[in-house]
């Protein structure tokens, strides 16, 4: 999926008081429930997918509960007690009855009385044995060892214990995670979806296999209300069963008297009805008016990641995949689509017409099941034996031959390169008008944002390129993701890491024109951001909750994985290991689920050169640990010394580790440092490493190309040297390797490890750089912190960094045609600038914009404003009053979404307080502004000096809102919770966002984007105390 337009928390312990502690007995309580199950009447016996294990010394042991009954992939599941945070009994020792039959009895004896000396010995010896028995108590269940309280046993399972379901019963599972007992095999569906009351009734029957002895099956279900259920087993007659729910684990179950004996085949048929969503997951209802104003409603589908329970009961994990039969009843009005073909087309009684699709071919994920009914229009193409169609509404059909066009040439591109054929008989690709994410790669039927995949025929190379990498990542996808799918969301990355890299690789490829590296350059700089900061995660982490399951979709997971993997091709010898490598992981592993590891030992076994490296033994360290390494360069004489380090850009309460990187350093120096052939590796796998180079060499510039995942210190003599090159030939180093040093030296700076000084020092070259990537990452930085000071009302200071930008860029700026401009990156170039220029409020950027407004408003529409200078346009003309009236009024009519967007965007700018209130009361209400866009609105209004403020108040408003309409943990979360509060940088701005999120506890305090925000503020009060006196002194 693209959805661009903290640590996990730590399994809480079984609170003491809670168990009884038998630490110092001779044998543990023993209760024979064969012989006494009145004592326990409610409990079903542990099933082999839910033992967990606890000290012998602090456990009821049970006779009859076979403690090693398990498989052995089922023996690591969570206990329920852990996940609940509570027993089924308090059996604490103080509470127990004298009388009970199992407490030792002494015999009866008599004593003389004793000494006094007697007594104190008595007297201290009790206190020593009550204190140790106090401190032993509280301490976690652990296993003592010579090395003391290391780890949890792993030998003995604890007591289960069962949550109540909604009708009061004991339900029978209380983990996140489903039982492994069943696995279904296939789902037959059958919807009848209303769009005239936004409801639908449903019937699901799922074909299983019994793969333990169980007594009960356990399946997602959300929000589904059940009329009837039955169950089947094998060749016998269906029998009705009573559906047990569980709302927070968004859970159903069918209990059993008797097990279900592994090897069995059994049919689960379920009736039911439901509301279509209001949302953007599930199975949900949307809208769109055409141009004669009549308002046209649909029905689509978005079940990544967790959704597709909302729609039909099934087992909603990815490991679970199954083949589908899915038929759906409409009225003729109305088309259907799904992830096969049409099979046939049946009129019923009423006029509606059942249609129904081909069963799916392949086994597929539940995430990836998807169904639409609306009234769309394609075009059509049969590429390699695949019908690959493009679907819009029927009066945007003329945008859709671009995205045909594409399609067909990645589609194949893909076949060749991964050397397996596309593997369905059909490929959809459809633009919804209401649709959250960027795009979701659903087998077969991919569906995007309008402004994703549609392209008008004045469209800019720009906005090419936009879809153009949207539709390279969803078809990346078919094969990373559908034909072989994470085992679990912990490696999400394996999916989303692989389509972002093949997605930039595939257009370099097949569309070399789009200029795609500069947009890959830039966005591993923002992946390295994110990931500086202590709340980052592994690529590969723990995920144990709906919320940290949404909270996966981040940078880490897309940009870095894609990162990481071109760091590894770029380090293996030849240019065939990598490719090789993964197509034995695709045919491998081709229908099936995996984890990080199998995909770093396809490539490790495929041996290309005499040079052949353990990939696994390399790649795990940036897989398993959070960050990426700093490392500093020191020469003496010819002696190049390297060390590692985690680059961290909070120390504060972080976890200090002896972090190491399996690093292939790549380097250059001022006799070769252009070509390919001038670089040279060194492996540093340890904290320092050396190798030799000639005294004469004067520079040395590490990460060629910035193909690796990591920073570089040069040391003070480095970076002037560098800098001395760069002012003498901008053109000694590649234009990649420019703006990876740019990059380099604010993060530094952002660390404290270079002053304020150097990075000034650095861009003193910055007038004769004309290339693209360079540029944009300094008028980046420079704009971040021209912000900061803005905001923070530094008035003094912001005129002086304003006289900074255009000191360096200002000659660039003016030269800047405001003309069509065919080159995608001369289009980034001038785009970026002139809206810097615009920003500054450069007097003669700001009246271009304002004429060639006129210019278009004055003739209706006929003249065009070039696609990457629409922004900047519609940004100037949003400042008048009477202009923001009329682009508002252009907005309401606008059909082309990516010029439409822009509009928003312009909006968005304002500087007038009531308009900005209306547009975010807008956006979340979703009727004249799509609520889709709302992450956009807002993280455009941040960044005038009026409307920070205000998103912040509107956020803390409408919380409960938001987080109705967005998933919590989602991306769309994450995106409003950075944009609202990442220009703080005031102790009292801090102590606002701490406070408000500490307050909300369930609703989204434990969120990782919350402590990143958090610590984003520190950091920017931080840089702002250690660098106001320099900026002061040497701006």
């Amino acid at each position: 999926m693209d959805p661009f337009d903290s640590n996990t928390a730590e399994r809480a312990n079984l609170p003491r008081n809670m168990i009884e502690n038998s630490m110092f007995e001779e044998e543990p309580d023993v209760v024979d429930l064969a012989k006494d199950s009145a004592a326990f009447p409610t409990f079903p016996a542990l099933d082999p997918d839910e033992v967990v294990f606890e000290p012998r010394s602090s456990r009821l042991l049970v006779r009859g509960l076979g403690e090693n009954d398990m498989d052995e992939d089922e023996e690591d599941c969570e206990s329920s007690a852990r996940l609940l945070g509570m027993s089924f009994m308090n059996r604490s020792s103080s509470n127990r009855p004298n009388s009970s039959l199992y407490t030792r009895q002494a015999p009866p004896r008599s004593c003389s009385r004793p000494s006094v000396r007697t007594m104190v010995v008595c007297v201290l010896f009790l206190v020593i044995v009550a204190s140790m028995t106090m401190v032993l108590y509280f301490l976690p269940g652990c296993t003592f060892t010579k090395a003391g309280c290391r780890k949890p046993n792993q030998t003995i399972p604890q007591e289960t214990v069962y949550p109540n379901a909604t009708n009061g019963e004991l339900f029978p599972w209380a983990q996140f995670r489903l039982p492994h007992s069943i696995r279904p095999l296939s789902y037959n569906l059958t919807l009848f979806p209303d769009l005239d009351n936004m409801t639908f009734t449903g019937r699901t029957v799922i074909n299983m296999f019994v793969l333990h002895n169980t007594k009960r099956i356990i399946l997602h279900s959300d929000n589904l209300h059940f009329t009837k259920a039955t169950l089947k087993l094998g060749d016998g007659e269906a029998s009705d069963v009573t559906i047990l729910e569980y709302e927070p684990n968004q859970q159903i179950a069918v209990k059993f008297s008797s097990e279900l004996k592994a090897g069995q085949y059994c049919v689960l048929t379920l009736d039911y009805t439901a509301n279509l969503s209001h949302t953007y997951g599930g199975f949900y209802n949307s809208s769109y008016t055409e141009k004669d104003g009549n308002k046209r409603f649909l029905a689509a589908t978005q079940f990544e990641p967790l959704s597709a329970r909302k729609a039909f009961p099934c087992f909603d994990e990815p490991a679970f995949k199954a083949t589908f039969l899915i038929t759906i009843n409409r009225k003729p009005n109305y088309m259907t689509l799904s992830n096969m073909p049409l099979a046939k087309s049946t009129l019923l009684s009423g006029g509606l017409i059942q249609d129904e699709f081909e069963k799916t071919t392949v086994n597929m994920s539940t995430y990836l099941v998807a169904f639409i009914i609306a009234n769309f229009t394609p075009i059509s193409r049969n590429v390699s034996n695949t019908q690959v169609s493009v679907y819009s509404v029927p009066e945007k059909k003329e945008h859709t031959d671009y995205a045909l066009n594409i399609t067909s040439k990645l589609l194949e591109f893909y076949n060749n390169f991964f050397e397996i054929d596309y593997p369905l008989k059909k490929l959809d690709l459809v633009a919804i008008p209401d649709f959250l994410a960027g795009a979701m790669e659903n087998w077969g039927l991919i569906t995007f944002r309008e402004t994703s995949l549609l392209v008008g025929k004045q469209s800019s190379p720009l906005e090419k390129q936009v879809v153009a990498s949207v539709i390279a990542h969803e078809l990346a996808h078919q094969w990373f993701g559908n034909l072989v799918t994470m085992s679990w969301w912990n490696d999400l990355w394996l999916n989303e890491g692989f389509a972002t890299y093949m997605q930039y690789m595939s257009l370099q490829a097949v569309l070399p024109q789009l200029d795609i590296g500069n947009l890959f350059l830039a966005m591993r700089f923002r992946a390295m951001d994110k990931d500086a900061l202590n709340s980052s995660h592994p690529v590969s982490t723990k995920v144990n909750t709906a919320e940290q399951v949404e909270e996966m979709f981040d940078s880490v997971s897309y940009e870095k994985g894609a990162s990481i993997l071109l760091m590894l091709n770029a380090s293996l010898p030849g240019d065939q290991q990598f490719r090789k490598g993964i197509i034995q992981y695709l045919k491998q592993f081709s229908g099936s689920n995996t984890d990080t590891d199998d995909l770093w030992n396809s490539l490790t076994q495929v041996e290309v050169s005499t040079q052949h490296q353990n990939v696994s033994e390399m790649m795990s360290s940036w897989t398993s640990q959070k960050g990426f390494p700093l490392v500093t360069v020191s020469r003496k004489g010819d002696q190049v010394t390297l060390t590692q380090e985690h680059f961290l850009l909070t120390s504060d309460n972080a976890t200090h580790t002896s972090s190491l990187w399996n690093i292939p350093v790549t380097y250059v120096n001022d006799s070769c440092s252009l070509a390919p052939e001038c670089r040279q590796v060194f492996n540093l796998k340890t904290k320092t490493g050396t190798f030799k180079l000639p005294e004469s060499v004067k520079w040395l510039k590490l990460n060629y190309r910035n193909t690796g995942f990591y920073i570089v210190h040069y040391g003070n003599e480095g970076w002037a040297a560098l800098q001395d090159a760069l002012s003498n030939n901008v053109s000694v180093l590649t234009h990649e390797d420019r703006a990876s040093l740019i990059h380099n030296i604010f993060a530094l700076s952002r660390l404290g490890r270079v002053s304020f000084y150097q990075v000034l020092t650095l861009l003193k070259y910055m007038p004769n750089e004309t290339e693209t990537t360079p540029v944009m990452e300094a008028l980046l930085q420079l704009n971040n912190i021209y912000r900061l000071l803005d905001k923070r009302q530094e008035n003094g200071l912001a005129a002086r960094m304003k006289n900074c930008i255009l000191d360096n860029f200002g000659s660039l700026m003016n030269n800047q045609t405001w003309g069509e401009e065919e080159s995608v990156s001369k289009q980034e170039l001038r785009a970026a600038l002139l809206e810097m220029a615009c920003t500054l409020n450069e007097p003669n950027c700001i009246q271009q914009a304002k004429a060639l407004f006129k210019q278009y408003i004055e003739s209706n529409g006929t003249s065009r404003i070039p696609g990457d200078l629409q922004r900047v346009v519609f940004t100037v003309a949003a400042q008048s009053d009477e202009d923001w009236e009329t682009l508002l009024h252009m907005y309401g009519h606008a059909t082309y979404d990516a010029e439409k967007r822009k509009m928003l965007q312009g909006l968005a700018s304002t500087q007038n307080t009531r308009q900005l209130v209306w547009i975010l009361k807008e956006g979340l209400n979703g009727e004249i502004i799509q609520t889709q866009e709302l992450p956009l609105v807002i993280n455009t209004v941040v960044k005038g000096f009026a409307g920070y403020l205000f998103v912040w108040d509107f956020v803390q408003e409408n919380w409960d809102r938001l987080i109705e309409k967005f998933p919590l943990g989602s991306y769309a979360i994450q995106s409003i919770v950075k944009s609202a509060t990442s220009q703080f940088s005031t102790q009292a701005h801090l102590d606002q966002v701490q406070g408000f999120f500490s307050g909300l506890k369930g609703r989204g305090s434990q969120m990782r984007s919350v402590q990143e925000a958090l610590e984003t503020i520190r950091l920017n009060l931080r840089w702002m105390d250690q660098n106001l006196p320099t900026l002061r002194k040497r701006l």
